[in-house]
């Protein structure tokens, strides 16, 4: 009992030292850049800023700030910085969750096909010219539909439930690729070609409030409920006849978690472009801290996931004058991080 009340509070410990680390982070991350702000005057900004948004307006007290601090700090850094919150957090904790119900450490958030629809309406919508908001929705509304027909095709079929919507999943992920190669085929060399794979390897540089916004509503009604629902996935490790056997619809709760799942996915990469080994990599760190029970795996991957996003994209907007996309450095870091919990995975079973 002891050792065990001494975890807890270990653990607890660790939680609160994810959220001190988050919230120093994305602090941080305003005072990082080609123009310089104070820390002082940047936490300034934000209080008033968020003083003014409570009061509705109200109370807008002016600190003394410039105007070129302010809309630093506003307009260009807290669109970014938040984003890149939201993303990283709804990327990994998706990638939990399709881990957990799934029951494969190997499974990401674009295993149903939602990032490359996504990719698809986006490279369609710059086809077509549609303009900034609207490859957005088109990105947000195609990754939504990707996962859709996947589920149906799966529902259609006569193999095992799971199996069949991880074929499916493929099926349609590939389809969807398929399109999104025809499109960069037929594209204008000049112009649109460039766009295209620009968006698709993933990136912040022309983040809005209007993205934040947009990403914001989806992402967190998607994520409310993962977390309200995170003990129950413990249920989803164990066979179907266990869980029924303790009251629990296991199709219901596994289609629940999907849908918030891809939700959280599909606006993420309508926001960001595609960016991969988030969702892969942060669960497993998650579990090497918290062990597999997802009532601290969930939230630890949403403190983690966010962190870690924002550290590199601060990284991709320092490192260089011209700005590396976020899919290319999140290979660099996941690609050898993955390798070493692969190596320490099989080391720990040997012995």
């Amino acid at each position: 009992m002891e050792n065990n009340a001494s975890s807890g509070r270990k653990k607890d410990l660790l939680f609160i030292g994810l959220g001190v680390l988050f919230a120093a982070v994305f602090f941080a991350s305003f005072l990082l850049g080609r123009y310089s702000v104070s820390p002082f005057t940047a936490l300034k900004i934000l209080g008033s800023e968020l003083l003014r948004c409570l009061s509705f307006g109200a109370f807008s007290p002016d600190g003394g700030w410039t105007g070129a601090e302010y809309s630093v700090v506003i307009n260009i850094r807290l669109p970014r910085i938040v984003i890149a919150a939201l993303v990283g957090a709804a990327l990994s904790t998706a990638g939990a969750s399709y881990q957990g119900i799934f029951r494969n450490p190997m499974v990401s958030p674009d295993l149903l096909g939602a990032s490359t629809g996504a990719g698809f309406g986006a490279a369609l919508a710059i086809l077509l010219s549609f303009g900034y908001f609207g490859i957005t929705v088109s990105a947000f509304l195609f990754g939504l539909l990707a996962v859709m027909l996947a589920y149906l095709v799966s529902k259609m079929s006569r193999l095992n439930s799971t199996l069949s919507m991880v074929l499916a999943g493929v099926m349609i992920g590939s389809l969807f690729s398929s399109l999104t190669s025809f499109i960069k085929y037929v594209a204008d060399t000049e112009e649109q070609l460039p766009a295209i794979t620009y968006w698709l390897m993933g990136s912040l540089s022309s983040s809005k409030k209007q993205d934040m916004l947009f990403a914001l509503v989806p992402i967190v009604v998607g994520l409310v409920p993962l977390m309200l629902l995170r003990w129950r996935l413990n249920l989803l490790t164990i066979s179907e006849a266990e869980a029924r056997s303790l009251g629990i619809n296991t199709k219901r709760l596994r289609l629940v978690v999907i849908i918030c799942a891809t939700l959280v996915t599909s606006a993420s990469v309508a926001v960001s472009g595609m960016i991969g080994w988030v969702g892969l990599v942060i669960p497993h760190f998650s579990r090497m801290i918290f062990g597999y029970d997802y009532k601290r795996v969930i939230p630890a991957s949403i403190l983690l996931g966010g962190t870690f996003l924002m550290i590199v994209d601060n990284i991709a907007r320092l490192i260089s004058t011209a700005e590396i996309p976020l899919g290319i450095l999140t290979s660099f870091v996941g690609a050898p991080v993955f390798i070493y919990l692969i190596l320490e995975g099989g080391a720990a079973r040997e012995h």
